[in-house]
């Protein structure tokens, strides 16, 4: 990653944090851009792998002379809504490489702990090796099975 690509996540989650916890900002991406010394498309290489609903945060943008970009972090009014979000976000299958990005997502979002985070990669790691040895299932069946455990999981710590 980038110096330029943490500064400008950096600046952006600085502007969020100073309007609150159900925060929204406008940007303008040409302005943007102009204070970064960047072009453009390094604003939106940002936003698309930086501010992702996995990430916890809806991005809105209007292209044109008075385009903006508005950034939104995604909070929960109630427990339901979180549990709704986290089956959204792992889905039907979920690859190795997918599952390792999310669940380090989950902790920095405050949603798992790292004990947690450890618990499910040891529980779901397991059940990837039986996958493989004792059931030679199919990796897309692996993947299938392992997405059911993680929402499982994590279902039961969010609502314990």
């Amino acid at each position: 990653m980038s110096s330029l690509t943490r500064t400008i996540e950096r600046y952006i989650k600085g502007l969020l944090d100073s309007e609150g916890e159900s925060s929204s900002i406008s940007l303008r991406r040409k302005e943007l851009a102009e204070t970064f010394g960047c072009v453009p498309s390094q604003i939106n290489y940002v936003l698309r792998s930086r501010f992702t609903p996995e990430r916890g945060y809806l991005v809105e943008s209007q292209r044109g002379g008075h385009g903006y970009i508005r950034i939104m972090r995604i909070s929960f009014e109630n427990p339901e809504d979180r549990l709704n979000h986290v089956d959204a976000i792992v889905g039907d299958t979920l690859s190795e490489q997918d599952r390792r990005k999310l669940l380090t997502t989950l902790q920095e979002r405050g949603l798992i702990n790292a004990r947690e985070r450890l618990i499910i990669e040891v529980a779901l790691r397991h059940a990837e090796e039986m996958g493989r040895s004792e059931y030679d299932l199919s990796p897309h069946k692996r993947n299938v099975i392992q997405a059911d455990i993680l929402k499982r999981m994590l279902r039961c710590l969010m609502l314990a």
